[in-house]
């Protein structure tokens, strides 16, 4: 059986990550393969070249031939001229730095927000809406009962 080291493409269309991996050459280029030993994102910058080199080392010394892509891969990655991101910050990182533009810091929370605010002021307002309604009520009642009066002797004008 002869055994190759290639490129397993992924992705979608226009957009193409690659697998290093290790197959038989006579399978399909996306088929099943012998084991996976690396990755190889050329869309990104820097290009990620990921290679487990002891298991492509042990591969070349079972006789497995790497593609040309392959072969120019496992060349950067020994020599060491793969290019890395800088890593990202945290997002905690990133937040204390947003509230440290902002002028405040994170341990502070003395100050209530807007929306407690607004609660403590609607908590407030349905005890002196209670009041309201029990002074209004009762002049309500006065007009009905006026009301009332009139129509009973609008009645007794009838018989």
């Amino acid at each position: 059986m002869a055994v190759k080291i290639r490129l397993k493409r992924m992705g979608k269309i226009r957009a193409p990550f690659y697998r290093v991996v290790v197959m038989d050459s006579r399978t399909k280029r996306d088929g099943r393969a012998i084991e996976e030993i690396g990755k190889y994102h050329p869309t990104e910058e820097p290009s990620v070249i990921e290679i487990d080199m002891e298991r492509a080392d042990y591969w070349l010394g079972q006789g497995a031939q790497p593609t040309e892509a392959v072969a120019a891969l496992l060349k950067l990655s020994k020599e060491g001229n793969v290019r890395t991101k800088p890593a990202k910050p945290s997002k905690k990182e990133l937040y204390e730095a947003a509230i440290a533009a902002a002028g405040k810091t994170s341990d502070d929370a003395s100050g209530a927000t807007t929306p407690k605010k607004r609660a403590a002021k609607k908590a407030d307002e349905p005890q002196a809406d209670e009041a309201k309604a029990e002074e209004a009520a009762p002049a309500a009642d006065t007009d009905s009962g006026a009301a009332a009066a009139e129509s009973t002797d609008a009645d007794a004008d009838k018989a």
